[in-house]
């Protein structure tokens, strides 16, 4: 017996050629008067079963058959019939396999259904082609998610309640479907007739024609600035680079993992990213429920990326790849990210190959942090610094990805820099920007209040539909959102009237050789404890008011039993080069942190605590007085 190349049935009328279907063809390819090969997959008293290609199958009646037969052996069979609910019925053709027969192979002849396409296919049978991004098992069908050129599409085989269909099929895998469009609870899910592996050539033709579309897909839309800044255009490639990246993400049908800085430009950063992101996802999958489960977001209390948060957000995305099926994810770390302590966090996942995308405006640690993230943007990269927020920046990132949102966010950047306190040029026209949308400047900080105290009390939780409604975004509640913000920022006023009347009381004070006010307060023993304001923010609100009653270079440090938090104004504090120069000069200080110029954070050990604070206070001392430096930013916690 011979194989020869393709061929189609009726090209060679002779006896001794019989054709052999390739696994993908369907019964679109099964012509009547012409010989099949056939494998024999069961065996009943009326018959035997038998097997054409993998969606092409039907029943040899026990009446025609002659002479005893086992699973597996291969039979060459003609169409008999094709009943009116789809059966097949087939008969011996009369062709003995043997050395003098030709056996070619028919390949199906596939017009390709696109994703973008399949409402107008639903109930008719298409062929799809595109790379399997999730295989999900059910108690019932196995679940195949499946990219294309245009989108991803579920695609649901069964082969018994809770069996794994085509498990020769992986995550990765070039594959064409056969199946029927239908609507399944408010989504287009394929129902399953044949799903085939692509190898070799054929893989890799599909898989270049794939790459391409992906390619020009995710790119980013090509929008202008709110306003026009010169300073954001030294950023606007770094960003097209991370929004290329995320819609690339996202039309993979890979997972991702949003953690933002707890506070307020921290939230105006990530929020607006995730709803830009839950659009899109919306606009590429078919399943209507693909945004909640593809994209995640949570607040990070550090300023930097815990290992308490990285192996929380492994170990999930590790559950979520046995029991969903899913890709591991992509972390996209926003006003956080940018330090060597961020490292250890990240070298953890790099042991699981998970992409990592820092957008930030914390001064950053590029030598130590550069191997470990895919992507980068941060003004100090850029001779510029944190007076662009994280929020201005991530505003302009999901405008890139999903523009239609622009509307809902012009507010937005200028919350983000009431919030951290900006003095950066474009502030004034951030705040036009905003008050054009109904949004004065009180309303602007009764905003930024609101969202202070908020992502206090939900400490590790993302809040998602509060912060929407607080920042108005993807919410038409206006009425409900003016009186929760009025709300939430009284609250916040009255309980830090109420912090501040118990610390001031405690405050200690001296004249700096410089010309600085430098003031003190044990937030340990002299603020009330686990309750709004934290002491980062209770360092921040003394210092506001002690700014407000002096009009002079004003220096705040607010310190705990092996923490301080340092607030300064006028006065030119390199906070991330003091935390490198007490490493150095307080032997087993523990000293680390980080920040701003003018804003940050020092953890030490405690037994070191008076040590570490009088050199603090003589590099204060030594400080140059620039008057044109204002605090920009709340303090990290």
């Amino acid at each position: 017996m011979t194989r020869e190349s393709a061929g189609v049935p009726g090209e060679d009328d002779g006896d001794s050629v019989v054709y052999d279907l390739d696994a993908d063809c369907t019964a679109e390819d099964v012509e009547q008067n012409q010989p099949y090969l056939a494998e024999i997959n069961g065996i009943v008293d009326y018959g035997v079963f038998v097997d054409l290609s993998e969606s092409v199958s039907g029943l040899v009646h026990e009446s025609v058959l002659d002479g005893t037969f086992a699973v597996g052996d291969e039979l060459v069979v003609e169409l008999e019939t094709v009943r009116d609910n789809g059966d097949m019925a087939f008969e011996p053709a009369g062709v003995e396999l043997d050395d003098e027969t030709t056996v070619e192979s028919v390949t199906h002849d596939y017009t390709l259904t696109g994703t973008d396409r399949l409402e107008g296919t639903i109930g008719e049978q298409i062929h799809l082609e595109g790379e399997v991004v999730q295989v999900k098992q059910t108690g019932g069908p196995t679940i195949f998610h499946v990219t294309d050129e245009s989108g991803v599409v579920p695609c649901a085989a069964f082969e018994e309640a809770g069996v794994r269909a085509y498990p020769q099929v992986e995550v990765g895998d070039i594959v064409r479907v056969t199946g029927t469009p239908e609507h399944r609870e408010g989504s287009v899910q394929i129902e399953v007739d044949g799903l085939s592996k692509l190898e070799g050539e054929t893989a890799e033709e599909a898989r270049e024609r794939l790459e391409d579309a992906l390619e020009a897909r995710a790119e980013p839309h090509d929008i202008e600035p709110l306003i026009d800044w010169p300073a954001f255009e030294k950023l606007r490639d770094d960003l097209r680079e991370v929004a290329t990246l995320l819609r690339r993400t996202v039309l993979e049908g890979r997972p991702i993992r949003v953690r933002h800085h707890a506070d307020g430009d921290g939230m105006c950063a990530a929020v607006p990213v995730q709803i830009a992101l839950e659009r899109f996802i919306a606009e590429v999958h078919e399943d209507e429920n693909a945004p909640q489960h593809l994209i995640k977001r949570l607040p990070a209390k550090a300023p930097f990326y815990e290992m308490e948060d990285a192996t929380r957000d492994l170990n999930f995305a590790l559950e979520d790849r046995e029991k969903h099926g899913q890709q591991l994810p992509l972390l996209l770390m926003l006003d956080n990210g940018s330090t060597a302590e961020d490292v250890p966090a990240y070298e953890t996942l790099a042991h699981y190959d998970i992409p990592i995308v820092a957008v930030d405006h914390h001064h950053p640690d590029p030598d130590a942090v550069g191997d470990l993230l895919d992507a980068h943007v941060n003004p100090y990269l850029h001779d510029e610094d944190y007076r662009i927020t994280t929020g201005m920046l991530c505003v302009e990132l999901a405008r890139m990805i999903f523009p239609e949102i622009t509307d809902e966010l012009r507010h937005v950047p200028a919350v983000a820099g009431i919030s951290d306190r900006s003095k950066a040029d474009a502030m004034d026209d951030y705040i036009d920007l905003a008050v054009e949308e109904g949004y004065d400047e009180d309303r602007l900080q009764d905003v930024s209040e609101a969202l202070d105290y908020a992502a206090f009390w939900l400490r590790y939780n993302s809040g998602d539909q509060l912060i929407q409604d607080l920042l108005q975004i993807d919410s038409d509640e206006e009425e409900r959102h003016r009186d929760l913000v009025s709300f939430f920022a009284d609250r916040a006023g009255e309980e830090v009237d109420e912090q501040l009347d118990a610390a001031m009381a405690h405050l200690e004070h001296e004249d700096l050789d410089n010309g600085a006010h430098l003031y003190r307060i044990d937030v340990e023993n002299y603020a009330h404890r686990f309750t709004y304001p934290a002491p980062g923010k209770t360092t921040g609100e003394i210092h506001d008011r002690k700014i407000e009653e002096t009009g002079d270079p004003v220096i705040t440090v607010g310190y705990g039993p092996d923490f301080a938090v340092l607030r300064s104004d006028g006065v030119r504090l390199d906070i991330p080069q003091m935390v490198s120069e007490l490493e150095e000069e307080v032997p087993g200080g523990g000293v680390s942190g980080g920040g701003h110029l003018v804003v940050g954070s020092i953890k030490f050990v405690k037994g070191k605590r008076e040590e570490v604070i009088d050199a603090l206070v003589d590099k204060m001392e030594e400080a140059e007085i620039d008057e044109a430096l204002s605090s920009a930013a709340p303090i990290d916690d």
